[in-house]
């Protein structure tokens, strides 16, 4: 077994949640955060971590020279199974026209008339991309096919990554959009129909690959009614729950997903007070131990609410109230909401950037909320920090400290990345 040890950190953010203040559950304490640190890796995991000074031997050594280590980010939302193209909506959306849900409609097409092998070097091609970017654990969802063979097409891609270990998470997402063959014209089927299918024949075909379930709870895609009749079926198959919630408005996802106990509840533009307080509520609902190590019960557990900021940009829809949520003791996570059509970007450090100089929050809390906060949303405890014994995912940045993240935003930062033991980056810079 090689042991590996990582020296020259000028700055070491493990967020060890064994270091966690009981007073300041969302905080960031100063033993979380390693001045002239050095870690060690053996079989994957951290083995050690503590004083340069006093680092043990390993097989190998890697000096960063100076530099700062995160844990890899974790993004816990993202559209990666799509073909086809949606600059001309997005070019015509900064001209001036709103955002509706129905683009998805031509993503829709174009994915179903793609192959499986597109598909897969499609999504693998933008998966490298991620990992490129610091992202090391990564959910992503069906949703673009929308038909029993489309959707069961993208569950069984996803779940072979995840078997090759190149992806973490997948979710079935046929309730993305009720699909134009549902319009209820022409004596052909309407939307009620489609959540028939979806939480029926579509769920049975897809369950057996994914974990989670999820549901576009906005107007234009599915109210509140529609949505609990899916997520009741979900959990009913065994699936955790997440919810594409107040998007576009005050839709009744939010209040929905803390009912139902979703593991997440993502986007959340438009909060009034009590919905902050009821996602602040859910915050002292204790997990569960999983199924499996590193895994928590997907049944149980905090609702968190996730923004997604470079979505909000290129939508130019109001910010997440990430800074009111906090404040009210809700768990947050920051992701990336990759897809075609809102925001085609997995630069999750783009995100925590925002984060800091446009949604009032510190540093620590973006860092947390894009590492911690999104493992909490994916019931994971092997990912987003760097305790002993979690997952050596790695995240050097070509800076001193963190802080550069905000300090030089859009600046190519990341150095080199570790997954699961193993650098991704051979091409790193000198």
């Amino acid at each position: 077994m090689t042991s590996t040890l990582i020296s020259g950190i000028s700055e070491l953010w493990t967020l060890d949640p064994a270091l966690d203040d009981a007073a300041e559950p969302h905080a960031v304490t100063d033993e979380q955060v390693r001045r002239d640190a050095a870690l060690v890796i053996e079989d994957g995991r951290i083995a050690w971590s503590g004083p340069a000074a006093e680092a043990p031997a390993a097989d190998e050594a890697v000096d960063l020279g100076g530099r700062a280590v995160l844990p890899g980010w974790v993004d816990s939302h993202s559209h990666l199974v799509f073909d086809g193209d949606r600059a001309a909506e997005f070019e015509a959306r900064m001209a001036g026209q709103s955002y509706s849900a129905g683009g998805i409609g031509v993503t829709t097409d174009a994915t179903r008339s793609a192959s499986d092998e597109d598909l897969r070097e499609l999504v693998r091609g933008r998966i490298a991309e991620a990992v490129a970017g610091g992202t090391t654990t990564l959910e992503t969802k069906t949703g673009y096919g929308l038909t029993v063979e489309h959707e069961l097409q993208a569950a069984q891609l996803l779940s072979a990554l995840i078997a090759d270990r190149e992806l973490d998470e997948a979710t079935f997402l046929g309730a993305h959009l009720v699909p134009r063959e549902y319009d209820g014209q022409d004596g052909r089927p309407g939307a009620d129909d489609y959540v028939d299918l979806v939480s029926g024949e579509m769920l049975a075909a897809v369950a057996p690959h994914v974990r989670w379930i999820d549901v576009f709870c906005e107007a234009g895609a599915f109210d509140p009614e529609q949505s609990e009749q899916v997520l009741r079926a979900g959990a009913a198959a065994g699936l955790g729950l997440r919810v594409h919630g107040n998007q576009l408005g005050r839709s009744g996802g939010v209040a929905l997903a803390a009912e139902l106990g979703a593991a997440s509840v993502d986007h959340v533009n438009h909060l009034d007070a009590s919905e902050i307080d009821a996602l602040a509520a859910t915050a002292a609902r204790a997990t569960a131990p999983g199924d499996r190590p590193g895994h928590l019960a997907v049944d149980a557990g905090p609702t968190v609410a996730t923004a997604l900021p470079a979505c909000d940009l290129s939508t130019r829809a109001p910010l997440a109230p990430a800074r009111d949520l906090l404040d009210a003791g809700a768990a947050l996570a920051i992701a990336s909401n990759c897809n075609p059509g809102t925001s085609f970007t997995s630069a999750m450090s783009f995100c925590v950037t925002t984060a800091v100089l446009q949604m009032h929050l510190s540093l620590s809390e973006a860092v947390r909320a894009a590492t911690r906060g999104g493992a909490l949303a994916l019931r994971r405890t092997d990912v987003g920090h760097l305790g002993i014994g979690a997952r050596a995912d790695l995240h050097v940045l070509d800076a001193p400290a963190a802080i550069h993240l905000a300090y030089r935003p859009g600046m190519p930062l990341t150095h080199r990345v570790w997954r699961r033991g193993v650098e991704q980056s051979p091409t790193a810079k000198a």
